[in-house]
């Protein structure tokens, strides 16, 4: 079991500039190829670090933009009524308008062209959570993303089957699962009600062969997560995991970790 702190000390933390637009950016690992793994609305906290040791470890070099909040691990895993506002009214995030593409992800597709020049390798991996995780779909119009996750992809709230990609940008992505076998991963717990049942339907309707989905029960998310909030369990990756061996979420860490290796190593 990996313990849990706010002490990041083991990350590097830049300020990177895209478009314009500076963003921190906390980075871990010294070797391997490339990974973006985007927080989700709550910002960078003690669950989303673990993660991104698990994945360094694995031999990859993580990075980790900070989109929302303070860039360390003190930001509390509450969505405040202050994030939402924010949200709705920036012009980065394309919150509640479905079939569109958030501007944010091309300021990370620039992240993601740097972290390869940086790391080289056949490609960069990319996973986004709740809030961010349709972004990692859109980036992968980009043909060095080659390993995109989607964990619980929760935009747009209020058209449940609806996704947060354009038109134009979806038809890329399915051109390149045509074309350059692109496979695309997806989680989500089954009683979720920000990441549903119909989302994962569009995308296999959509994606076919090329979008692979995960469903895992609510019994196995993590009794001291939402659940004690008397919510469904919602985050796969980080407040709702168990991580302890066998247990299906602390599974779905590692067989994302094999899905990146398997494409970028």
């Amino acid at each position: 079991m990996t313990p849990l702190h706010a002490d990041i000390n083991d990350f590097h933390r830049r300020e990177l500039s895209f478009d314009g637009k500076s963003k921190p950016v906390l980075t871990i690992g010294n070797y391997g190829p490339a990974v973006i793994v985007m927080h989700e609305i709550f910002g960078f906290t003690p669950t989303l670090a673990r993660f991104c040791r698990w994945v360094s470890e694995a031999g990859f070099r993580v990075y980790a933009p900070i989109l929302l909040g303070s860039s360390d691990a003190t930001n509390h895993e509450t969505i405040t009524n202050g994030r939402i506002f924010h949200l709705c009214i920036s012009r980065e995030f394309t919150m509640l308008r479905a079939n569109r593409s958030s501007p944010i992800t091309a300021w990370l597709r620039a992240l993601a062209a740097q972290a390869h020049d940086e790391c080289g390798g056949h490609g960069v991996g990319a996973i986004g959570l709740c809030l961010t995780g349709g972004f990692a779909l859109s980036m992968a119009i980009d043909p060095l993303v080659r390993a995109p996750v989607l964990g619980e992809p929760s935009m747009p709230p209020f058209s449940p089957a609806a996704l947060d990609i354009s038109p134009a940008d979806l038809a890329t992505v399915k051109a390149r699962v045509a074309a350059d076998g692109l496979t695309v991963r997806g989680y989500r717990f089954a009683g979720d009600t920000l990441s549903r049942a119909d989302r994962f339907a569009t995308l296999e309707r959509e994606l076919g062969s090329g979008f692979i989905g995960c469903t895992l029960p609510d019994a196995c998310g993590n009794r001291a997560g939402m659940k004690s909030r008397g919510k469904p369990p919602h985050s796969v990756f980080t407040v709702d995991l168990v991580d302890a061996e066998g247990e299906p979420t602390r599974q779905a860490v590692d067989e994302v970790i094999e899905f990146f290796r398997e494409k970028l190593s």
